[in-house]
């Protein structure tokens, strides 16, 4: 082996000792950072938006893996805590999703049933009314003008600080005119109550024979409305 043979295997060998230097010092650098990362732990994120005061299902999540050293005590990291929760307020696509984003859905206590109606969304929902909110239920009868004595329209408060306990999506129906049943479109919302029976008894007759029923909502602290004040006629008020 001449001297120029020598050199190049004395610089083969310098490059395979410093190439595993380098390496050496990567590896130590990864160990290092994952020393200081720690563990990873699944969590979720939304595949999409959801509604203020909307369920949130598996199809809505996507699984995620991160340190759990940069993971927020509050991530949800089991799909079993989502059970009889919904959102409080707008989620965006993309969020972590935490608890803090969720609320426990209103319970139906003892001695209550739920009860379902279409309520007008133009006059009767305004998307300001959401599950926990309490109402009065409005509705409007017309009086009976071929009997002896003539009766005169009128508007009854039939149910006073209603619970609602869910609001449904904007839903078409049609809904009949006059006596002759002619149809008209309109949207409506499928507004769910917890109701004592008499309650419930009050809003499904005033489905199937008011004119027109709406729904108010009660401030936080309100006392019911007297007695005296739940029926209205035009004739009384003159």
């Amino acid at each position: 082996m001449n001297s120029r043979q020598r050199r190049g295997v004395v610089l083969i060998a310098i490059s395979a000792l410093c190439a595993l230097g380098a390496f050496a010092g990567v590896l130590a650098v990864v160990r290092q950072v994952q020393s200081k990362v720690g563990p990873e732990v699944t969590a979720y994120e939304l595949r999409a938006d959801v509604a203020a005061y909307e369920a949130i299902g598996r199809d809505d999540l996507r699984k995620i893996s991160m340190p759990e050293r940069w993971l927020p005590q509050t991530a949800v990291t089991d799909l079993g805590d989502l059970r009889g929760r919904i959102a409080v307020n707008p989620l965006r696509q993309g969020s972590l999703l935490q608890a803090d984003m969720l609320a426990e859905r209103p319970a139906l206590e003892p001695g209550r049933q739920e009860i379902a109606i279409m309520i007008d969304a133009a006059t009767g929902v305004a998307g300001k009314i959401n599950p926990g909110d309490e109402v009065n239920v409005y509705a409007t009868f017309d009086g009976d003008r071929d009997g002896e004595e003539a009766a005169p329209d009128e508007s009854r408060l039939i149910v006073t600080q209603a619970q609602v306990i869910d609001v449904g999506e904007l839903t078409p129906f049609e809904e009949n005119e006059d006596s002759r049943s002619r149809s008209a479109q309109r949207e409506g919302v499928p507004i769910t109550f917890a109701l004592t029976t008499r309650d419930a008894q009050r809003i499904a007759y005033a489905e199937s024979f008011a004119e027109h029923v709406r729904l108010a909502l009660v401030a936080p602290g309100s006392k019911p409305v007297p007695e005296d004040e739940r029926v209205y006629s035009l004739t009384g008020d003159r």
